[in-house]
């Protein structure tokens, strides 16, 4: 009896992905001057019905593989996971976003990924996270062949953690990278001891101002972020934070206060009592809670199921009163 409420969320999971049905397609960045190659997938509105479909390692999508998708001049939402994540790590978000008539993007960040950790912490992300963004988005609005899909003036993000810091990046904040960083003297981070030794970003940091709406989730890290650093960040914000009463996993509730009160326009904060960190990623099936259960394992009591029934209604609204509905323009 003991995984019976793994086997009831698996169960309303199910109920869940078949009413927030996704057409799925791949989307390959190709490498250029500007950075390697950005592995991605297209969650977009479907009229089919959605079933099954085997993911990488064991995991499960629901969506219809190769769908038509439905509509004209669609607003268009890019994903940022978090350290070492991966495209699929908010999938049920991604769906319920598609369902609701996004197109949606998720990407992997490619030297910060569960299969390629080169970079992760590492200075050299701080830059290339966000310049992942906007290489993904001008493929998206140029050589993409449904480019036409996209309304180019309804663009939006969505970031957990590293991605909540590589959103914040994306749409103005400053991040100061210089060497003898204050916040970074009692740090640990990689990227603080990269230029504690003198290192350099090995790019600029790039803004993209087309985007134009964001919901930023347990950002991290923000030691590189002061009030002076977020004065550009000018669009609206919806901010998520975990319970910082969960924070002995180090992560929980740790950051998102913090940038609440540095932005210089109050965001549509909400905090999520008994959340942990990872309580933010896609609803786990039972399989993926016996291979992965610091990811997949939350606080007593605590339904994530529901809870990202809350989540994705929150996010819907929030898109669509900044980006709009499908078909408004």
């Amino acid at each position: 009896m003991r995984h019976l409420p793994l086997i009831l969320s698996a169960l309303l999971l199910l109920g869940l992905s078949a009413a927030q049905a996704a057409g799925l397609r791949a989307f390959d960045v190709p490498a250029g001057p500007d950075g390697p190659a950005i592995r991605g997938l297209i969650w977009h509105p479907c009229a089919e019905t959605p079933h099954e479909i085997d993911a990488r390692g064991g995991r499960t999508f629901f969506g219809v593989n190769d769908c038509p998708i439905v509509g004209d001049k669609l607003p268009f939402i890019v994903i940022s996971h978090g350290r070492r994540g991966w495209l699929g790590g908010h999938h049920d978000t991604a769906a319920a976003l598609a369902d609701a008539g996004f197109i949606v993007l998720t990407i992997n960040h490619p030297t910060d990924t569960e299969r390629d950790t080169s970079g992760t912490d590492s200075l050299a992300v701080t830059v290339e996270r966000p310049a992942d963004i906007k290489r993904a988005i001008d493929y998206a609005l140029g050589s993409w062949p449904d480019a036409a899909r996209i309304d180019a003036a309804r663009i939006g993000l969505y970031g957990f953690s590293w991605g909540g810091y590589t959103g914040l990046v994306a749409i103005g904040a400053a991040p100061d990278l210089r060497e003898g960083l204050p916040n970074c003297q009692a740090s640990s981070l990689r990227a603080c001891k990269e230029l504690g030794a003198g290192l350099h970003p090995s790019g600029p940091v790039v803004h993209d101002p087309r985007i134009k709406a964001a919901i930023i989730v347990d950002p991290y890290p923000v030691l590189f972020f002061a009030v002076e650093n977020l004065k550009t960040v000018t669009i609206p914000v919806q901010l998520w934070s975990s319970d910082p009463a969960q924070s002995g996993d180090g992560l929980s509730g740790c950051c998102a206060a913090d940038v609440r009160d540095m932005l210089p326009s109050p965001p549509d904060y909400h905090l999520v009592k008994d959340a942990k960190h990872f309580s933010f990623l896609a609803t786990c099936t039972p399989k993926e809670a016996e291979k992965i259960p610091s990811i997949c394992t939350d606080a007593p009591g605590f339904d994530r199921v529901a809870f990202h029934q809350r989540l994705h209604a929150e996010a819907v609204a929030f898109f669509r009163k900044h980006l709009g509905e499908a078909g408004t323009r």
